[in-house]
């Protein structure tokens, strides 16, 4: 099978695995006083440091997760939470995690405003100016899209929301480990992020948190600054810290390499008659490709992918199985059967050329069955 689906997860980097089998003796629990969870403490801390320090911000304003959808949610409803009330501004193609917190919002008795893109995919600092009242508390839209790969204007945004009085937040769990990113270059006061998109260990993620945003912790506890209960794992705190290290050691050479396979794929997608690209053209995360095959069905295409030996998505993996088309390709304007007709590509670490031509080829042959 040629891996394609880089954006759902990425393989566990082979030099993270090793760091973490060199610690994975350290069983103590971190908020022990004894010498076992002092060794645990300072293998957690150690790994709040580095990530602190590639990221641009203070230890004590890393918050770890389970994931990027429990960094969502905690940057939603803790905010809006230890508010109490108010308005939210967000956009209507965030990942569903995120989209999910704000539906319980509303539930709350929460204002909820969603940016419609334009048909590029592309949200706009404009908009959010547009957008905020008197009781915006919180603005949070994505670093870059999880099924169109578009990157955002999260600075200037940022920047729009602090002059109107709200905070920031961005979903960057695509964005992190894949363009440069520097939370104090970008103005935001919560950021998401997950190891498992970085070639890291799935079951942790993180929240930055800016020093004196008030969180409201949706698990009570003691743990990190009293913002998330439950027992940290040093293990996969100390995976997620080796992983963004390498990500962000190779992000120049990678950027490059990506950004070539990924022309070199688009150009043999749109090759195909009837095949049409989803999200910006430039403004794109170098690794992803989302198209849209005029006439085909669906499901046969996806199937016939898989079929053909070339793994690949269509859409968000935490939609997957859902009847529903996309919501980010509806909210585009795309129909519900052109969404459903849709596939997303992505690459990574370990994609090579030949991967590449035969993902073009087997697209070829699907489109062609899916057709008949």
């Amino acid at each position: 099978m040629a891996y394609l689906d880089y954006a759902a997860t990425t393989p566990l980097d082979p030099e993270v695995g090793e760091a973490m089998r060199e610690v994975e003796g350290v069983f103590g629990n971190p908020n022990s006083v004894h010498r076992y969870g002092q060794e645990a403490r300072r293998i957690l801390e150690g790994a709040r440091e580095r990530v602190a320090h590639l990221l641009g911000v203070r230890p004590r304003e890393v918050v770890f997760t389970a994931s990027g959808s429990e960094a969502d949610a905690l940057a939603i409803l803790g905010v809006a939470l230890a508010r109490g009330k108010g308005h939210v501004v967000s956009t209507a193609v965030e990942h569903s995690a995120l989209l999910g917190a704000l539906r319980l919002l509303e539930g709350l008795g929460f204002a909820v405003t969603y940016l419609r893109p334009d048909p590029l995919g592309m949200v706009y600092p404009e908009q959010v100016a547009e957008a905020l009242r008197p009781d915006t508390f919180l603005v949070s839209v994505m670093a870059a899209n999880n099924e169109l790969g578009n990157l955002y204007p999260v600075k200037a945004m940022a920047e729009v929301a602090h002059n109107g009085g709200a905070l920031f937040h961005t979903d960057a769990v695509q964005a992190v480990g894949q363009v440069p990113f520097r939370v104090e270059e970008v103005g935001a006061d919560l950021v998401s992020l997950s190891a498992h998109k970085f070639y890291g260990p799935k079951g942790i993620g993180a929240l930055l948190v800016r020093r004196g945003v008030e969180l409201f912790p949706l698990v009570p506890g003691k743990q990190e600054g009293g913002r998330r209960g439950g027992t940290q794992s040093p293990l996969l705190a100390h995976g997620l810290a080796v992983a963004l290290e390498k990500a962000y050691r190779l992000l120049p050479e990678e950027g490059e390499r990506l950004l070539a396979l990924r022309r070199r794929l688009e150009a043999g997608l749109l090759s195909v008659e009837g095949v049409e690209l989803n999200g910006h053209p430039e403004r794109r995360l170098p690794r992803l490709v989302n198209v849209t095959v005029k006439g085909a069905d669906g499901e046969a295409l996806l199937l016939a992918m898989d079929l053909l030996g070339v793994a690949v998505s269509s859409g968000s993996a935490c939609s997957a199985g859902s009847l529903e088309p996309s919501h980010v390709l509806l909210a585009l304007g795309r129909s519900r059967e052109e969404a459903r007709a849709s596939l997303r590509f992505s690459l990574g670490r370990f994609t090579t050329p030949e991967e590449v031509d035969r993902a073009i080829e087997a697209f070829r042959e699907a489109v062609r069955r899916a057709r008949a």
